[in-house]
């Protein structure tokens, strides 16, 4: 039987390939900027699970890509003028160089929106991702 909305025929060999077929279709910067925070973020923590949830016809993404180590690290998504990461705690985390920029008046969720030409603290960013990770680890 096959099941509502599913593929026939199309079969997605990891959890991480609507990612790379979304950000190879948007061909902008907004690819460039997602491939290389999906690697920053695989580097700070190669244990960091990499999937996409929330499907649903209305996401551009067909999804979100979620990153996770014992539970959520971060999301990442593309807007018209930025990508953004939304860090599931980042209000209880340190951010000593301020990367946290956007969605600042929550009491859990912390992001970054990176825009086009913008420099990326790969150091201050793997710190952020190992925070979170340690504060998963300690729940």
């Amino acid at each position: 039987m096959k099941k509502s909305g599913s593929k026939e025929g199309k079969r997605e060999d990891t959890p991480s390939q609507p990612i790379d077929t979304k950000s190879q279709a948007l061909s902008d910067w907004r690819s460039e900027m997602l491939a290389r925070l999906r690697t920053i973020i695989k580097q700070a923590d190669p244990e960091a699970v990499e999937e996409v949830k929330w499907r649903k016809p209305s996401n551009a993404m067909q999804g979100v890509p979620v990153w996770s180590h014992n539970g959520m690290i971060c999301t990442g998504e593309t807007y018209k003028n930025v990508v953004k990461l939304t860090f599931a705690k980042g209000a209880s985390l340190d951010d000593p160089v301020g990367l946290f920029n956007s969605s600042l008046e929550g009491n859990t969720r912390r992001a970054i929106d990176f825009h086009e030409g913008d420099k990326v603290d790969e150091k201050a960013l793997k710190a952020l991702v190992r925070a979170a990770v340690a504060l998963n680890e300690s729940k």
